[in-house]
């Protein structure tokens, strides 16, 4: 696997990762994993930040490593959580909805009204879901653990196949232990 500029920004590293759902391009700063792009998405989820200080591209090829390591173990059954750091970029409100994802165990679900309700405004469920769609960190950030409110499949980056094997994975490792 080799690591590259994305879009010409210095600040950034990449790597492809070839993965159970297909194949995933990690990209880092030197902040933490910044994106994760399935095949379909280009580069275009890859949101640029205002670089600060020194540029350190030797950290984001570590934090590659680690997140490379971390699919790897995810994958195999053997990762439940992911520690390695993030650096998504967002507006607040967005932010916001990507920390509650976090929330959500390993092996379950939520639906968007639940997550808009623990925002605190289960009004907002159409917008959580638009924040949802621009999650930058597939998998690291489990939007695929969000379903519709009568527990259906909905809309996913990597496609509804990968969202089912994804749940579906998680479901097994858990019925495993």
């Amino acid at each position: 696997m080799r690591t590259m500029d994305v879009l010409d920004d210095p600040t950034l590293r990449r790597q492809v990762l070839p993965s159970p759902v297909g194949e995933l391009t990690l990209v880092a700063s030197a902040r933490g994993l910044r994106a994760v792009l399935w095949v379909e998405d280009g580069e275009r989820r890859v949101v640029h930040a205002t670089a600060s200080g020194s540029v350190d591209t030797d950290e984001a090829e570590r934090i590659l490593d680690v997140a490379v390591a971390q699919l790897g173990e995810y994958f195999a059954g053997d990762r439940t959580e992911f520690d390695v750091p993030l650096d998504p970029q967002g507006t607040p409100f967005q932010l916001a909805v990507w920390t509650t994802l976090r929330t959500i165990p390993f092996g379950g679900t939520m639906s968007y009204g639940e997550q808009a309700r623990t925002l605190g405004d289960v009004r907002k469920a159409r917008a959580v879901g638009g924040a949802n769609g621009r999650n930058p960190l597939s998998i690291f950030v489990p939007c695929h653990r969000v379903v519709g409110s009568n527990g259906r499949l909905t809309g996913f980056g990597g496609g509804l196949s990968a969202k089912a094997w994804l749940l579906d994975h998680e479901r097994n490792v858990l019925a495993g232990r």
